[in-house]
């Protein structure tokens, strides 16, 4: 992975949207919701503090995270859809 966040920044990829629902019917692309988890690809160093140390993030690359629908700022890189988020942002590391 060629980005490397900054800070307590973490690049997430968004899981692919449910084409299908559970009833088997298929869904258009407009109707798709966004996916709330994804998966970390890369973590910055850390979130520095007030006292100008450093607090490693609580999360690893390849976790699985949710994520709030509408938070984070998109981009597309290489052919593929990232989201840039805070670590604070994420909402919990989801097991597998």
């Amino acid at each position: 992975m060629n980005i490397q966040p900054l800070y307590d920044n973490v690049l997430v990829q968004r899981a692919e949207p449910e084409e299908q629902t559970k009833g088997g019917l298929f869904l258009p692309t407009m109707a798709q919701e966004k996916q709330v988890y994804g998966h970390i690809k890369a973590i910055g160093p850390g979130k520095i503090l007030k006292d100008g140390s450093l607090r490693p993030p609580a999360v690893k690359v390849g976790d699985k995270v949710l994520l709030a629908k509408w938070g984070g700022n998109e981009i597309t890189f290489a052919g593929e859809d990232f989201l840039i988020l805070k670590e604070s942002d994420l909402l919990a590391v989801l097991a597998d």
